[in-house]
């Protein structure tokens, strides 16, 4: 059974909390099967942004966890809020998350696919 998005979301802050980041909810969606893009942004600025991974990579043995692939890296967070306008466009439901992780690697908090 695939945990809804906003108790997903409320356990990644309080993982992030708990190992001295930070996370805000910029957008919320749907609660139960809204898709979450995460944004993390540098000392400089500069932004990060995952989103959804194409279901070829999920796991078939796994297939409740969530997958990210990476959208944008090393932007500026204007490019981001247009890559997210264009995504609303198309589904209106999702949600979008900024974290600074903290002691914790993005690696760790989020199951990272490459394209």
């Amino acid at each position: 059974m695939r945990l809804t998005t906003d108790l997903w979301i409320a356990a990644l802050m309080r993982r992030v909390f708990g190992e001295g980041g930070f996370a805000a909810v910029m957008r919320r969606g749907a609660s139960e099967a809204g898709a979450a893009f995460i944004v993390i942004r540098d000392r400089e600025g500069r932004a990060t942004l995952y989103g959804p991974a194409p279901q070829t990579s999920y796991d078939s043995g796994r297939p409740e966890d969530r997958q990210f692939s990476q959208l944008a890296a090393g932007v500026e967070m204007d490019q981001v809020e247009t890559r997210l306008q264009k995504e609303a466009r198309f589904d209106p439901d999702f949600w979008v998350v900024e974290l600074e992780p903290g002691k914790t690697g993005v690696e760790e908090l989020l199951s990272i696919s490459e394209p």
